[in-house]
């Protein structure tokens, strides 16, 4: 079931649930996203490497995919990558790069299935569009993430104010979770197609908890 036109993929996920797009979806979903010229994965890994560095423990790619950023950081020399993604279907591509320690199948509306402080950086790379994880996911990845680790994530620069992530991302802040150590301009998330699709990365230093 291919898929060329990102906003219908959104209103999609609305009405469906994004389980059910990607379970559909995933047997395509890297050769659409080729043909549009996709370049998001590589610029985030990018952005990870400039705050994560190599050897620090290990890093969650959540909504991980098809496994386009843990693949891109695994040939960047990353080791001890896990990954959790709503879709089992993802996940089986995912598995095929290689790149993962361990994979597990996780709702980010919800909590995630890991310890406080587990990882050294986490990444959300293409999960926080209309219809797919809410903003709350943020407080997630900022849990599992290690005082001094990084949580580097991109927001749809179209809605990610009326979808509420600037709420979260000052709560965050003002309760000294976190804070904002990079943010890029918007840019285009497809070279080839969808010119007026444009994203905006975040990075956030996770801080030491106050006491």
């Amino acid at each position: 079931m291919s898929r060329d036109d990102i906003h219908d993929v959104y209103a999609e996920a609305k009405e469906r649930g994004a389980g059910a797009l990607y379970r559909d979806w995933a047997a395509e979903y890297d050769v659409d996203s080729a043909k549009l010229g996709i370049r998001l994965p590589g610029v985030a890994a990018a952005l990870a490497a400039r705050h994560i560095p190599r050897g620090r423990g290990p890093i969650l790619d959540a909504g991980a995919g098809t496994g386009a950023v843990g693949e891109t950081l695994s040939i960047l020399g990353y080791d001890g990558i896990a990954a959790v993604d709503i879709s089992p279907e993802m996940l089986e591509i995912a598995a095929g790069t290689g790149a993962y320690a361990e994979l597990g199948q996780s709702d980010l509306s919800a909590s995630l299935p890991f310890e406080d402080a587990r990882f050294a950086g986490a990444l959300c790379v293409g999960s926080f569009g209309p219809g797919h994880a809410p903003p709350t996911a943020l407080r997630e990845l900022a849990r599992v993430t290690r005082p001094g680790g990084a949580v580097i994530f991109n927001l749809v620069e179209r809605t990610w104010r009326e979808q509420g992530f600037p709420a979260v991302l000052d709560d965050l802040a003002e309760r000294g979770v976190w804070e904002e150590v990079e943010r890029t301009k918007p840019f285009r998330v497809y070279t080839i197609g969808e010119p007026d699709h444009l994203t905006i990365l975040f990075a956030f230093r996770r801080l030491q908890p106050p006491g």
